[in-house]
């Protein structure tokens, strides 16, 4: 690996001696995409079956691709029939690992988990995302923790318990995890967890729904009878969280509860009337509607703009705010500051606005 990063280094230095300052990174980009600046790849390097239907994608990335906190996700960019198809995976591997592990869970019927879990081999070169998600721990790590997780729910909650084990382990003595699935064979993780349960004095109940029905807010009172005096994360199913939400409300703290959802939130439509936006660039205006990302306006009206995922993870398709004010169609937020990045994809029209596009 150092003879291949020592040319990596050449070559992006002799490429800078003969070309302009942009066109370095898109040179080596074309003889090794996880050399790229502009468009960030890994490479699959290992693979590990977890369960029957869950594989670890084991990726070297480039030297520019950002580093993670302990339970956060990134993007996952995969080619499908010469369309580059973008999916949020929770990293699993620890931010002090040199290589970056995301599990996949197949859903049946998707267009990419399938072939991500089943279909990626060694060798497959990936499109990869930053770094996102505020399902983290505090700087202080909670005295008594609790985390809840139901099938794939387990991704980002190892990458917590991972990191903890090898940095805290005394923070997970006293810990519970519920790690629930229909089986134990299929409890992803299951034997190493079991390890770390061990080592670390952490409490480990498998709940396996095949036998004693699916967890719920009133069985997880049961298995953990002072789920109320600790700082609880949570990630599974959307019926389960919003269960779980529903008794914090009622009996506890609902600052102590913390949830990781894999639905992405419904696009936010009050607040967004639509306008007249002007691609600078281009010289062409569109009409965008109440609601519309600036992406669906400008593409309609025949501007040919940058894009990736369409979905807010890649920011390929970011332009810069001349004049006027949009808001985010996923969080509502909104950006009126000349200057400012936008994201056209997931980012509507406040009135008429301009962007350097």
């Amino acid at each position: 690996m150092g003879v291949l990063a020592a040319f990596g280094r050449r070559a992006r230095d002799a490429a800078g001696w003969l070309t302009t300052p942009l066109l370095p990174d898109d040179l080596l980009g074309t003889v090794n995409p996880v050399w790229s600046r502009s468009e960030p790849h890994a490479r699959v390097v290992a693979l590990r079956r977890e369960t029957a239907d869950t594989t670890t994608l084991v990726l070297r990335t480039g030297r520019v691709h950002p580093r993670h906190r302990p339970g956060q996700f990134i993007g996952i960019g995969l080619q499908v029939d010469g369309i580059w198809q973008w999916r949020t995976y929770s990293v699993t591997s620890r931010p002090e690992d040199t290589l970056v592990a995301v599990t996949v869970t197949e859903v049946p019927g998707g267009l990419v988990s399938g072939r991500l879990a089943h279909a990626t081999p060694v060798g497959t070169v990936l499109r990869i995302g930053p770094p996102a998600g505020d399902f983290v721990l505090a700087e202080q790590t909670p005295e008594k923790l609790l985390m809840v997780a139901a099938g794939s729910g387990i991704t980002p909650i190892m990458g917590i318990v991972r990191d903890l084990a090898a940095r805290r382990p005394d923070a997970l003595d006293g810990a519970v995890l519920v790690h629930s699935d229909r089986t134990s064979a299929d409890l992803v993780f299951g034997a190493e967890l079991r390890r770390i349960a061990a080592a670390t004095g952490m409490r480990l109940v498998p709940w396996l729904s095949g036998s004693t029905g699916r967890l719920t807010a009133d069985s997880l009172t049961d298995v953990v009878p002072d789920w109320a005096a600790r700082e609880a994360y949570a990630c599974g199913p959307a019926g389960l969280l919003d269960a779980l939400t529903a008794l914090w409300e009622r009996s506890a703290d609902p600052a102590t509860l913390h949830i990781e959802r894999f639905v992405p939130p419904p696009v936010a439509a009050e607040g967004v009337p639509g306008g007249q936006v002007r691609f600078t660039t281009s010289g062409i205006t569109a009409e965008a509607a109440p609601g519309q990302g600036l992406m669906a306006a400008g593409e309609a009206a025949g501007v040919l703009l940058p894009s990736g995922c369409r979905m807010g993870i890649c920011h390929t398709c970011v332009g810069t705010l001349r004049s006027g004010a949009v808001r985010d169609l996923r969080t509502g937020d909104l950006r009126d500051t000349p200057g400012q990045f936008v994201q056209t994809c997931v980012s509507g029209a406040v009135g008429d606005i301009e962007i350097d596009l």
